[in-house]
């Protein structure tokens, strides 16, 4: 089966608008014809110029023919302006419903996969590939027909006034087409898939860098954070370096041959009129040296529209890479958990497909049970936690809520009985009062005052002048890491599942804070399952049960004081945690 053009699947999104695309291409090429009649009269100017020299006073129709060659200009300009706006509205529609299909798709994603995939790399694909897409369409489709247009006159004008010039024109602009074909070939659109690669490389460092910015701050790695930063810049930098001279000779030739249209005329004119110069030839000599700058220019176009389509072919395979992604099968019968009990039984996972996070673990949760998973850096413990929410689905293996598997749930259930926590929380640019009714999108104030109250955000409240109303973010305020994480908590409360997991949720908060966040989790944790991942042993101590997760497998297991007692894993960690703390106070002590 023949594959589906770039085009026509442009077209195809387009629906009824694609007619406005058509017509701007139609009104594209008229006025590259109608642009070429003032050189005409141009030339009947000359032509009467001539005749009566040096009697000027003769001429009668150089007003005439001038106006004549505005009037044509100006209509040419007035034709093209309706063509570009049919093609933006037209093109404006296709980039909008690429957009949404995109967003549309990405929603579908599990969240697992979304931030595996980058939000820099998302949001490049999101805005600039489709927005190439509406450059391609409003800009360059038109100047193709343009394009396309401008040689069949320009061909017609050359070999009508003296066919020995006009072809003396032409031999600059086949060598100019041939380097264009060699600079704009199949190495060409490699070469412009691996400057987009670099680009979005590079965009997805930067706004995962910036996102960093404060864990960077916190423990002091800027140097070493900026590392992978700097590393993309400086894989662009030198790709485009060697990606410039590479084409430097080429395109040296290419100017000088387009632009050499004269040198050859002249050349040309010199061979011809040797046995004298005749009043008609050098009228036509002017009229070709005046006419053949239009040969360098739609050239010029060519190159360029040729760049872009592979641009749109690039930025098509790309938001067909999001398309490509496949969202997590949704059950035909849902079924319904049991209670808020978790069990996970010989699962494995692997993000790669190759080297496994999680091996062959099982474990059992029962309903309203407090647990808390602990271990070193890289042992598999958020990996677990995604596993249970369901942002992933393990290679073997099964998860289950309530004695159901979790791929046997809803998507809107698994999302109404399991409420999580990171360490960084997200709030939208909206007011708290919106911020937290996402837990619940049809409460009423007074609930989201009560979630906002039991979560203490009483004293954000108090001293915001508009209160629970206050807009946050852009044109609005800006609050400290620990006061969003408890808005965030807040809209967990509103949201009140019965199975809660908290993933480093006070890590980077200050004492006083972190005091206000462990009273609301105190609130937030009454009567639900509860499941801790934290590095600061302290906040865990009371759990019911606590698994030390290393290197995907549970290591240990039982409560604090009984880990404590084996001396093994747990135990090195609570000294090590312990020498740490006291450190911090010695240091603040001086």
């Amino acid at each position: 089966m023949k594959k589906q053009s770039n085009l026509s699947r442009l077209l195809q999104i387009a629906g009824n608008h694609r007619y406005l695309i058509y017509a701007s291409w139609v009104l594209s090429a008229v006025s590259a014809l109608i642009a070429l009649v003032p050189f005409y009269y141009i030339w009947k100017i000359m032509q009467e110029v001539l005749a009566v020299a040096p009697d000027f006073d003769r001429a009668q129709q150089l007003v005439r023919n001038g106006w004549m060659a505005v009037l044509f200009a100006v209509a040419s300009v007035l034709i093209y302006i309706g063509g570009l706006m049919c093609s933006h509205k037209g093109a404006f529609r296709i980039a909008t419903n690429l957009r949404l299909q995109m967003m549309e798709q990405i929603v579908r994603l599990p969240i697992g996969q979304v931030e595996q995939f980058g939000s820099g790399r998302l949001r490049k694909i999101v805005n600039e590939s489709s927005a190439a897409t509406e450059t391609y369409l409003a800009h360059q489709l038109p100047d193709r027909a343009n394009a396309i247009a401008t040689p069949c006159g320009l061909l017609a004008l050359l070999l009508t006034f003296d066919w020995r010039l006009g072809l003396l024109s032409l031999i600059p602009v086949v060598l100019g087409f041939l380097i264009m074909m060699a600079m704009t070939g199949k190495r060409m659109q490699e070469k412009m898939k691996e400057y987009q690669d670099a680009l979005e490389d590079m965009s997805n460092e930067a706004v995962e860098y910036v996102r960093g910015i404060p864990i960077v701050k916190t423990f002091g790695q800027t140097i070493f954070s900026f590392k992978k930063f700097k590393g993309a810049i400086d894989r662009y930098k030198v790709w485009v370096i060697a990606y410039t001279k590479e084409l430097r000779i080429p395109m040296v030739c290419y100017t000088a041959a387009i632009n050499g249209v004269f040198a050859v005329l002249i050349a040309g004119a010199m061979f011809f009129t040797k046995s004298g110069v005749t009043n008609d030839f050098l009228l036509d000599l002017l009229f070709y040296i005046i006419l053949t700058p239009i040969i360098s220019l739609t050239l010029t176009r060519i190159m360029f529209q040729s760049e872009n389509a592979m641009i749109v072919d690039d930025a098509m395979q790309r938001m067909d890479g999001i398309g490509k992604l496949l969202p997590l099968a949704e059950p035909k019968h849902p079924r319904h958990p049991a209670d808020a009990s978790l069990q996970l039984a010989h699962v494995c996972f692997s993000y790669d497909g190759e080297n496994e996070v999680i091996k062959d673990l099982s474990l059992m949760i029962p309903a309203g049970q407090k647990v808390a998973f602990v271990g070193p850096s890289g042992g598999g413990k958020t990996t677990l936690a995604h596993l249970i929410c369901r942002f992933f689905d393990p290679q073997s293996g099964s998860v289950s809520v309530g004695g159901v598997n979790v791929k046997d749930i809803s998507k809107e259930e698994r999302m109404d009985t399991i409420s999580f926590v990171f360490q960084n929380s997200h709030l939208i640019k909206a007011s708290i009062l919106e911020n937290v009714r996402m837990g619940k999108p049809d409460a009423t104030r007074e609930e989201i005052l009560t979630a906002l109250h039991d979560a203490q955000c009483d004293d954000i409240l108090e001293k915001l002048p508009q209160g629970v109303d206050t807009m946050i973010g852009t044109k609005g305020v800006y609050l400290s890491g620990g006061e969003q994480q408890r808005i965030a908590i807040a809209r967990v409360m509103l949201k009140d599942a019965p199975i809660v997991l908290l993933d480093e949720a006070t890590a980077f908060a200050d004492p006083d804070n972190e005091a206000r966040i462990q009273t609301a989790f105190s609130k937030l944790c009454e009567g639900k399952t509860v499941i801790m991942i934290a590095h600061r042993l302290s906040t865990i101590t009371g759990a019911d049960r606590i698994y030390v997760i290393e290197d995907g497998r549970i290591a240990e297991s039982g409560n604090s004081q009984e880990l404590l007692k084996k001396s093994g894993i747990f135990s090195r960690m609570w000294q090590d945690y312990q020498a740490s703390v006291q450190w911090k106070m010695a240091k603040e002590v001086e």
